[in-house]
């Protein structure tokens, strides 16, 4: 009866000792995947091409109505160095001045080349469909295949950089985590909460030997060596995939091929959405990876978040206003303890990711990003939403 005492023997006291024994556990993986960052490898630092690797690369950007973004794309992809034998802007018949764009970077420089593909056919989601098609096109003399979005801003040496990362390591595909261009207060509060969500499921970039069905990838910079792509089919495994970048990199280390995840804040940048409410719609509806993963290893990704990440910060407020450490029983006091030590871990990782996003000068908006672990369990709603919803539109297809 001591012992019950001690613990808690009314309900509230079962409850806590529920949800102790649940977060424990779910800590404890946290926490085995955020010490793997301790000895991940740097940031890559940009390269500027050597005789060696010229002409080896061929870039292929995917584009729909993107006027109002790939204007920095285009500037830094032409700054890439004789590494890049072409680059292949492959439009899905832009309305918008997008093709006009892309014909006056290739009146300058002659590697840049438009075309447009073929309809979408049935089953092909539109970016993995464009990437298949400038595969497909592709020159046979370049070893690399770069994917590359056309929201990014490639910095100076960015393509030469991967590549040696690449070879260095042995990768057969690579792709990069960027640095976040994000502007108004309400993006710096809740793009971090989302981003959190993917480093608290998974490896964090710059980490080596992952298991095939925890690989993470990132297409907005997506390298792969032609022969595999080859041997893969091209982009078609992922044909259907609102996450292809995943379905594909994960596909490919289930066949045996080496897959890279890589920290590239230093070469690249991205302006993805412009605000919050469009940070919420198009960003969260496919953090959930559900195309890429088993439905049991989604829902207990699922679960650990809602356990380190979504509870956490109500969990302390709710237990302090109940009692506190007053509360002479044990898994009450220990319960407390552990939430306290997940919210302290969230804000100790804000300084973590810092360096992923851009700041050019003071901005008070920017204030927000030292707040969005208060967004923490918005993210995870958001997670949760997208794993019960099937995109019908996307970039402006309806599917």
């Amino acid at each position: 009866m001591a012992w019950v005492n001690l613990l808690g023997g009314d309900i509230l006291g079962a409850v806590a000792l529920g949800l102790l024994s649940c977060q424990g556990a779910a800590s404890l993986i946290l926490l085995s995947r955020l010490v793997k960052g301790a000895v991940r490898r740097p940031p890559l630092l940009p390269q500027l091409a050597t005789p060696d690797r010229a002409g080896s690369v061929s870039v292929v950007v995917p584009t729909l109505n993107e006027v109002d973004r790939i204007a920095p794309c285009l500037h830094g992809l032409s700054q890439q160095g004789a590494v890049v034998e072409e680059i292949l802007i492959v439009d899905s018949n832009s309305q918008d001045g997008t093709r006009e764009l892309v014909k006056e970077a290739a009146s300058a420089d002659s590697r840049f080349k438009l075309m447009t593909d073929d309809p979408l056919p049935a089953g092909w989601v539109g970016r993995p469909w464009a990437l298949h098609w400038g595969f497909l096109s592709s020159s046979a003399e370049s070893e690399w295949i770069l994917g590359v979005d056309a929201d990014t801003q490639p910095q100076p040496g960015l393509v030469n950089s991967l590549v040696a990362a690449a070879i260095e390591e042995g990768y057969d595909l690579v792709s990069l985590s960027p640095q976040f261009i994000l502007e108004d207060a309400g993006e710096w509060w809740l793009q971090p909460a989302l981003l959190m969500t993917l480093l608290y499921r998974f490896d964090s970039s710059g980490v080596r030997a992952q298991s095939p069905d925890r690989v993470m990838a990132n297409g907005q910079c997506f390298l792969a060596r032609r022969t595999v792509l080859e041997q893969l089919g091209g982009y078609t495994s992922a044909a259907g995939s609102f996450c292809d970048d995943v379905t594909l990199a994960r596909n490919a280390a289930k066949q045996g091929f080496k897959v890279g995840f890589l920290d590239g804040a230093k070469v690249i940048r991205v302006r993805m959405y412009a605000g919050m409410a469009e940070t919420w719609r198009e960003w969260g509806r496919s953090l959930d990876l559900k195309d890429a993963t088993t439905k049991p290893q989604l829902w207990s990704d699922l679960a650990l978040l809602v356990l380190v990440q979504g509870l956490p910060i109500p969990l302390t407020i709710a237990f302090w206003s109940l009692g506190g450490w007053e509360n002479s029983f044990l898994t009450w006091q220990l319960a407390i303890g552990l939430n306290l030590f997940l919210v302290i871990v969230r804000f100790a990782l804000l300084l973590a990711i810092y360096p992923s996003y851009a700041r050019e000068g003071f901005s008070w908006a920017s204030l927000s990003f030292w707040l969005s672990p208060l967004a923490d369990p918005v993210a995870v709603l958001r997670i949760f939403l997208s794993a019960f919803q099937q995109p019908k539109q996307w970039r402006g297809r309806v599917y």
